[in-house]
């Protein structure tokens, strides 16, 4: 997998028209071979497991062969190499949900607060997506089956085509920081042997004197609980990004 910037990987850097062949089968399968029981998705599911369990950077056609119980030549038969394995790996884990509350008549609000719950779940199932750019991804039938998905639900925005695509991107853009957040403090905690209390309690003596100062009057008087962890920031954010969207609508419908 080609690595960007900040030890990210890039979809979209292989073989592209092969790698849509694969995610829409329309192109040549291999024949059949000394593992009759191997299969192009048992590769991508193998390979999901892998990140999920150790991290992309331990994604390599050596480890997956090895998760198969097989060799990584015989990998080489289905897929062309990781770059193609990686846009097959985002099609696999980003299928829409079956689930019964993404459907329904709760109205273009509803459709978007479910999108963006289900993304920051996504991203917490499987936190190596952060680590991928992006930017220039592969339409296989899971991206374009969950954009005609949503799409067909916001529609009644009354939005032209363009702004309605955009503010999906917006609820998508907000959740990969929230999530990029919340994957952090996880994985920080996993590190440090702290959880996220026992690790703002070690300051406390500290800041206590720091606010006593007289130095940043703001800050000091700032209500007790306003670093709970009673509140949920993401659904606050979440909220007023929709509460935007639907005064754009309104205005729209009444100029």
């Amino acid at each position: 997998m080609t690595s960007g910037k900040g030890g990210t990987e890039s979809s979209g850097s292989g073989d592209i028209q092969r790698t849509l062949e694969l995610l829409w089968d329309t192109g040549r399968r291999p024949s059949r071979g000394p593992k009759p029981g191997l299969t192009l998705d048992r590769i991508v599911e193998a390979a999901v497991r892998v990140a999920d369990a150790e991290g992309l950077e331990a994604v390599s056609m050596r480890r997956v062969a090895s998760e198969l119980g097989t060799g990584a030549m015989s990998l080489y038969r289905y897929v062309p190499g990781k770059a193609e394995l990686l846009d097959l790996m985002l099609d696999r884990v980003q299928r829409p949900s079956a689930d019964p509350a993404d459907h329904g008549d709760g109205g273009w609000r509803a459709a978007l607060e479910a999108l963006g719950r289900a993304t920051l779940d996504l991203y917490r199932r499987h936190p190596w997506l952060l680590q991928v750019n992006q930017s220039r991804p592969i339409l296989g039938p899971s991206a374009i089956e969950g954009m005609e998905k949503v799409l067909s639900r916001i529609r009644p925005m009354g939005l032209p085509d363009r702004e309605l695509v955009s503010a999906i991107i917006l609820v998508d853009s907000y959740v990969v920081g929230a999530a990029r957040t919340r994957v952090h403090q996880e994985e920080a905690e996993r590190r440090t042997g702290l959880t996220d209390a026992e690790f703002w309690a070690a300051q406390v003596p500290v800041l206590e004197k720091v606010m006593a100062s007289g130095r940043y009057p703001i800050m000091a008087s700032l209500d007790e609980n306003t670093w709970g962890p009673d509140f949920d920031h993401f659904e606050f954010g979440l909220q007023r990004i929709l509460d935007g969207l639907e005064a754009l609508v309104a205005q729209r419908k009444d100029p």
